[in-house]
């Protein structure tokens, strides 16, 4: 596939995250354009998860291999569908990315148990080591709702107001799953990867709006200066060695890092261990979420009904599938994600050998942009439109029992 032309957009957005309430702030939008002629292009949009930024997850290009003078681009899941004749967006929220970073340059406003990271680069010596210069999590389910409605305005404005298809991975589905719940209008279709699920999360006591915050979190408006919050630090921390066990190729993995570094100036000045070498840490937004739970999915019959909903995810993921042990907040479950939209029109794929991150192994990458172009396209999969199925490492399908 030919390397495409992004087209980067700063998208303009008034912040209800507390720590810049009310500020107008910019959000990194990149377009790809449909390159194939013949309709309507599709308007898609591809969001990232808890961690890993937006471009190094969908729009993965590593240096030119095996004597080739181009780059490769086989692993970009955003150039290939717009190769297929979509027009793809891809989006940073704020904390993340090539998006505005509030409150996150000080080294002392990370995790506490993560400051070891830094300890060389840069020191963290004269960080408190009970609290941080900013003590609340970064944002919460409402307002990163709030710029999830902000970009899809804007790509429903470039694209005669067609509705927009969600594309996506991990924690995304935090953001894209409750969205979609109340703005369906706004919403085409759905394909999740990996979704992170919480069957018994938190939601609101709230009856007439389970979508309100629950009792105790922290509101958009709440003053920065009042006593630290339910997580009382707003950035989170992973080292090149945590990132790299999660990605079975080594070089790979050392070009995701070196992507992941280019989405970030600040963060690719820290961590390592030699004075005056760092090696970078990823610097991710700790946010409050909620409203995404077995009590909340079946709200309007709108998953499965008006808004279809294909899953995909590994029978090795041991991050969106984890024990009932870790309580209401950690446990989570693709199957009952699954099982607790309430509409016929969902699909779902168990694929064997799979973990947390198939879009950084060639054939998973090859898969996911077959089957998302499929979905997008026919809202079927391999020729199947409903159901749960499991599929081998050959492409075999079998119905799950």
């Amino acid at each position: 596939m030919p390397h495409m032309t992004p087209v980067d957009h700063k998208v303009k957005h008034k912040s209800t995250i507390p720590a810049n309430y009310d500020e107008e702030i910019e959000l990194f939008v990149r377009e790809y354009k449909a390159a194939a002629s013949g309709g309507t292009p599709k308007p898609v949009l591809m969001l990232h998860g808890r961690s890993v930024p937006a471009l190094p997850g969908f729009d993965f290009v590593r240096p030119a291999q095996g004597g080739s003078s181009h780059p490769d681009t086989s692993y970009s899941w955003a150039q290939a569908l717009a190769a297929k004749g979509c027009n793809v967006y891809i989006m940073d929220l704020q904390g993340s990315g090539l998006s505005h970073r509030p409150e996150m340059v000080d080294p002392c406003n990370a995790n506490p148990a993560q400051r070891g990271l830094l300890a060389t680069n840069p020191g963290t010596a004269t960080c408190p080591a009970t609290a941080a210069n900013y003590p609340h999590q970064l944002g919460n389910s409402q307002s990163e709702w709030d710029e999830l409605r902000t970009v899809v305005g804007f790509i429903r404005n470039r694209c005669a107001n067609e509705k927009v298809a969600f594309i996506g991975w991990s924690a995304a589905s935090f953001v894209m799953g409750p969205y979609a719940m109340q703005f369906p209008g706004d919403v085409a279709s759905m394909f999740l990867l990996a979704p992170m699920f919480p069957p018994n999360g938190r939601w609101s006591t709230n009856t007439s709006n389970v979508f309100a915050p629950p009792p105790g979190t922290p509101l958009p408006t709440q003053p920065v200066d009042q006593p630290p919050a339910v997580f009382g630090f707003p950035m989170n921390l992973t080292s090149k060695a945590a990132l790299r066990a999660g990605i079975s190729d080594t070089a790979v993995a050392d070009d995701v890092w070196k992507a992941i570094m280019d989405c970030d100036s600040v963060g690719q000045k820290w961590g390592g261990s030699i004075s005056g070498a760092p090696e970078g840490v990823m610097r991710w937004r700790n946010s409050y979420w909620y409203g995404w739970n077995t009590k909340t999915v079946p709200h309007g019959s709108t998953l499965g009904g008006t808004v279809p909903v294909c899953i995909v995810y590994g029978d090795q993921d041991r991050t969106a599938n984890t024990p009932k042990e870790l309580g209401p907040v950690l446990h989570f479950s693709v199957p009952a994600l699954y099982e607790g939209i309430p509409g016929a029109k969902k699909l779902m794929f168990r694929v064997e050998g799979w973990d947390h991150n198939p879009v950084w192994e060639r054939k998973g990458a090859h898969t996911l942009q077959q089957m998302s172009w499929k979905w997008l396209k026919d809202k079927k999969v391999f020729d199947v439109e409903s159901g749960s199925w499991v599929m081998d490492m050959d492409g075999v399908l079998e119905e799950a029992q």
